[in-house]
């Protein structure tokens, strides 16, 4: 009976409602920040709220032009009183429009179940909203030679993508055209990221910004101007040492994030060996960081848009070279040949080999312990790369620095992979 009683007074509705109001005042809040702004606290969980009911009442009606009659007198509301109110200094409204827009229509996708999306996108239009004039300077900092970069990656993701067919070619069927471009823009991407930042920001954040964001960019040609640097300045070999080696821990973190995307059922065995590195080298960073001196004057390193277009396809050359190889030498010379390849590939790029063994792997053509011995060898055999650079372009007194950090981080690695 009391059942029947709550479903008769639409009682269980009672929930939705209560999310409807809480989204809107939520961004409402930001928005009663905002003095210009016509529409505050009350005015967007007022419409949020709205937004339910009429789905609510579009739903009972079967009718959807209530939804969209509900929608146009929103903004018609909206619009009207900057109409009516505005002034030089006023706000022009367009962003409250859109926020008062959205606040109904999440309050219509609440009726319709998609309650979790509709929260989610809330938080995420009030962290919008707050962070305006962060947004706004970092928008005003990036150059044209940054823009170009994002609009090449986005070439690279929405158009070139989407029209390479998905089948596997070639020798051992490993070669799929879209799943190589696939990998092009995951590698791509985190560079970009990487390279933005550097760009961006510069040195003003010292040498752990400088380590990380150069190691996501490339850590090769961070250890190659920081080697440089410190043969030409000797007091700068503790900068060098910290900035070089957490770009080499960044690398370690890369190949997790890289694991977990394109082979998740690898990283039970693959994550250990790889914590284990980041663990011991993050101890000997910390203490070459607290011995650096921060008025060390600190240099960006020049790196190349990892988004140009000969820059990914060459890279996703190379993936599918070493795919093709790695494949092969397991073929003709079982897990000794395999190791070979990584070994050698991975001097140069350790992310071609590490992809061409997780996709071996989703294959089916490598075990888990292969896969992992592989990623381990292309990782170590990157380090000894970098390391001999650091020989060659800083001197002894910079290898002896970083070599405590690289030998930390290789023997923690050593340690997980014999561990398990």
């Amino acid at each position: 009976m009391e059942t029947g009683f709550l479903q008769i007074n639409g009682i269980e509705t009672l929930p939705q409602f209560i999310t409807s109001l809480a989204i809107g005042l939520l961004i409402g809040l930001e928005r009663e920040r905002n003095p210009s702004a016509h529409a505050g606290l009350r005015t967007f969980a007022l419409v949020a709220v709205f937004g339910t009911l009429t789905a609510l009442l579009s739903t009972r009606l079967n009718s959807p032009l209530l939804l969209i009659a509900g929608l146009l007198a929103v903004a018609g509301m909206i619009i009207s009183s900057y109409l009516h109110k505005s002034d030089g200094n006023d706000d022009p409204g367009t962003t409250t429009v859109i926020a008062l827009l959205l606040s109904y229509s999440l309050g219509a996708m609440i009726w319709y179940d998609y309650t979790r999306l509709a929260v989610m996108l809330a938080i995420g239009v009030t962290a919008l909203l707050y962070f305006k004039p962060e947004l706004r300077g970092f928008s005003q900092k990036l150059t044209r030679r940054d823009l170009v970069a994002v609009l090449q990656f986005s070439v690279l993701t929405f158009i070139v993508l989407p029209i390479l067919p998905d089948q596997n070619y070639g020798p051992y069927q490993a070669v799929n055209p879209h799943q190589a471009w696939l990998m092009v823009v995951l590698i791509s991407g985190i560079s970009l990221a990487g390279y933005i930042a550097l760009h961006v920001a510069g040195a003003r954040y010292g040498a752990l910004f400088l380590g990380i964001f150069g190691g996501l960019a490339s850590s090769t040609a961070t250890t190659m101007l920081y080697a440089k640097n410190s043969k030409s300045d000797q007091t700068t070999l503790n900068l060098a040492a910290s900035v070089i080696v957490i770009a080499s821990l960044v690398v370690v973190l890369r190949l997790m994030v890289v694991s977990a995307v394109v082979a998740h059922g690898v990283l039970p065995r693959l994550l250990p060996i790889l914590a284990s590195g980041l663990l011991f080298g993050l101890l000997v960073a910390l203490y070459n960081w607290r011995k650096m001196s921060h008025e060390t004057e600190l240099s960006v390193p020049q790196t190349r848009n990892p988004a140009e277009l000969h820059t990914a396809i060459g890279f996703g050359l190379l993936y599918v070279a070493v795919l093709l190889g790695s494949a092969w030498m397991k073929d003709i010379a079982g897990s000794q040949g395999l190791y070979v390849a990584a070994l050698i590939s991975g001097l140069t790029d350790v992310d071609a080999i590490t992809l061409s063994s997780l996709r071996l792997f989703n294959l089916g053509q490598l075990s888990e312990h292969q896969t992992v011995t592989a990623i381990t060898i292309a990782f170590l055999s990157n380090l000894a790369f970098k390391f001999g650079l650091i020989i060659f372009l800083g001197g002894k007194s910079l290898a002896k620095q970083v070599s405590i950090g690289f030998l930390a981080i290789a023997c923690g690695v050593l340690i997980g992979l014999f561990a398990l």
